[in-house]
């Protein structure tokens, strides 16, 4: 791997995450633990194959990437984040905190997958009434849906699908992330083609701010 060559933490840390693409490769497993080669190269769009491959061995090499030969029936190998790997957290946190403000428009071109939302929806997000009932808010976009779950004063997301999710967010994610940083109000995500359907009320119990109807 290159160095900076520099006795300096913050150099010898981005000797190791510092090169193109490391960070993303920590972020996907990070979000979503385990994952097969091709979960990660789904998660990457736009990544060499091969570089993927040596991103990976240089991760292991480091220390922060631990594969595993999975038995049947997933009879495949795993990648799992390590504890220095999941070290970062706070780290990519704060990067992804601070980026928000590059957020509020989607170049031509930007790829999006789902996950990619758990860092920035949850910086916004709280349970307001934790001893209220729990409930569930579905985002749908034309990525694969994904579910906010909120209960006993706690907020988790995931990727998948809400049996019968209390409030439906549906459209572009920029509109999604924009009604969830107070960005833009109701009124406003919904006049941008963003569709709402369910308890909107329930904003009002999630958000860590006030939106205006």
């Amino acid at each position: 791997m290159r160095s900076y060559g520099e006795y300096c933490s913050i150099a010898k840390a981005l000797d190791v995450v510092g090169d193109r693409w490391t960070l993303l490769i920590i972020r996907e497993l990070l979000i979503r633990g385990a994952c097969r080669y091709t979960d990660l190269k789904n998660g990457l769009p736009g990544i060499a194959t091969n570089l993927l491959s040596d991103r990976i061995r240089e991760l292991e090499a480091a220390g922060l990437v631990q594969r595993e030969d999975a038995p049947p029936p997933v009879a495949t190998t795993l990648f799992h984040p390590t504890g220095a790997a999941r070290e970062l957290e706070p780290a990519l946190r704060a990067l992804g905190l601070w980026g928000v403000r590059f957020m509020t428009s989607r170049a031509d071109g930007d790829e999006f997958r789902s996950q990619w939302f758990t860092y920035p929806v949850s910086f916004f997000l709280q349970d307001g009434d934790p001893d209220g009932p729990p409930v569930s808010i579905e985002l749908q976009t034309a990525s694969d849906p994904m579910v906010i779950e909120i209960s006993g004063g706690e907020v988790h997301t995931r990727l998948g699908t809400a049996t019968a999710p209390d409030l439906i967010l549906r459209g572009e994610p920029q509109l999604i992330l924009a009604l969830l940083s107070a960005k833009l109000t109701v009124a406003e995500v919904t006049a941008h083609g963003l569709e709402i359907s369910g308890d909107i009320g329930l904003l009002e119990r999630v958000l860590a701010h006030d939106v205006a109807a």
